[in-house]
């Protein structure tokens, strides 16, 4: 398209200058045809002839030729050596030497007007520097386009074979992903940003893949051995009911498989739960939520629990602070969180449930005195299954804390595991959203 672009543009040019020269001639020739039939006017014929001359002398070689026929047919005037067309444009063909048969042709081009005494008056002049430069300018407009036609091409083949290379090394790196190297990435191909843009969304894709998959090896792998204790301990239940043989120690035994296969089956349904809040499945149902009141209900209910464990409760909150989210959800993070507090610290602790608004961002801060958590296993108490060792010998399957984070995730909330000093302190920061009337401020802690 380039190289016919150039073309086209090169041919107007020329055909532009071409005409420009032809009507360059055309122009000398009327105006020359007019001063002599001016000259003829004022002068008489007498008068013509005497102008005639004087142009011939002044012009030298680029003097027009002329051929003046009186009102009787004479030739008065004959630099054309033959008959022109008469009135009007025209053409005439002489050779430069009449005597020599083999002298160049040259082609005149000629304009005949009326003489006001009388007569005819042609006017001529050769057109072999029009032609020159018409030949030149079709020469130059074919050996131009042919070049740029070349060059385009080379370069078309230059710029597709480094597109090309770059794309095989995309595909080559895709190939591996295929071929199962999901740490793989694509590199940019550097043609354009709207490329790397492709490269850099691609690989964030692979990225999430990535994640997934390898949270999904995590599952399996803790699912297999989180799942063993419970599993066996049905299986040998159920042995030693085979052996017994007492109505009423059948009925035991079947009671507490239930109640093992209910504490698996919930496991599983939290896994399930997670696995769906992690591949962003519920944002759908979101909708705008009072979080000062939600959190008001779970400390309402879950203080009698803490009061029960010898532990204090307290609840500092602003009031109407609202969240985009899923209420249930939101209500489950807040509870695991709590419950968490209340279950992993020793009696006589007080924990803290605080929400403001900070920097215009609603944040929830969940912080007790307990022994916390230390820095190095904040991380890992957020993945399935995780559980601390002063913490196995208590209820739970460790998935809590996975859950939490897993909504957290889902409402882009920023969930800090920070030092209480002494004790935990679980920080929630919420994207920024238009509130209601301003509340006081949590402190940073």
């Amino acid at each position: 398209m380039f190289a016919v672009s150039a073309a086209l543009l090169l041919f107007v040019v020329e055909r532009s200058i071409s005409q420009y020269a032809t009507v360059a001639t055309d122009g000398g020739l009327k105006s020359e045809a007019a001063i002599l039939q001016a000259e003829d006017r004022e002068g008489g014929r007498a008068g013509l002839l005497r102008a005639i001359a004087l142009h011939r002398r002044a012009g030298g070689e680029e003097a027009y030729r002329y051929q003046v026929i009186d009102i009787g047919g004479k030739l008065l005037v004959d630099d054309l050596g033959t008959r022109s067309t008469g009135l009007g444009w025209g053409h005439v063909t002489l050779r430069d030497d009449p005597q020599e048969p083999s002298a160049h042709l040259e082609t005149l081009k000629t304009l005949g007007v009326a003489l006001p005494q009388g007569g005819t008056l042609v006017v001529a002049t050769d057109t072999y520097d029009i032609e020159e430069l018409r030949a030149s300018l079709d020469q130059f407009t074919i050996a131009a386009g042919l070049t740029i036609t070349l060059f385009a091409l080379i370069g078309g083949y230059l710029i597709g074979g480094l597109f090309m290379r770059r794309l095989d090394r995309v595909n080559a790196a895709i190939a591996r992903v295929m071929a199962g190297d999901v740490a793989e990435r694509l590199p940019r191909i550097g043609i354009s940003r709207e490329f790397d843009a492709l490269s850099i969304n691609l690989n964030a894709m692979l990225d999430r893949i990535g994640t997934l998959i390898n949270g999904l090896r995590q599952v399996t792998t803790d699912i297999a051995h989180d799942l063993r204790t419970p599993l066996t301990r049905l299986r040998q239940q159920l042995e030693a009911a085979l052996e017994a043989g007492s109505p009423a120690h059948y009925e035991t035994s079947i009671e507490h498989a239930i109640t093992q296969t209910d504490e698996i089956l919930g496991i599983f349904r939290a896994l399930l739960r997670i696995g769906t809040l992690e591949g962003g499945d519920g944002r759908q149902y979101f909708a705008s939520v009072d979080l000062s009141e939600l959190l008001n209900q779970i400390v309402a209910a879950l203080q009698p629990v803490a009061e029960d464990e010898g532990k204090l409760l307290i609840a500092q909150h602003a009031p109407d602070l609202l969240v985009e989210g899923d209420q249930g959800l939101l209500a489950q993070m807040m509870t695991n969180l709590i419950d968490n507090a209340i279950r992993h610290t020793p009696a006589g602790s007080r924990i803290r449930s605080e929400i403001g608004l900070i920097e215009g961002s609603v944040v929830v801060t969940i912080g007790d005195d307990g022994p916390g958590i230390p820095a190095e296993e904040r991380a890992n108490v957020l993945t399935r299954f995780y559980r601390l060792d002063r913490s196995r010998n208590l209820p739970g399957s460790g998935l809590g804390m996975s859950m939490a984070a897993a909504i957290a995730s889902l409402h882009h909330v920023r969930l800090e595991l920070l030092d209480n000093a002494p004790g935990l302190l679980v920080r929630l920061t919420f994207p920024a959203l238009a509130i209601g009337s301003p509340p006081e401020q949590v402190g940073n802690r």
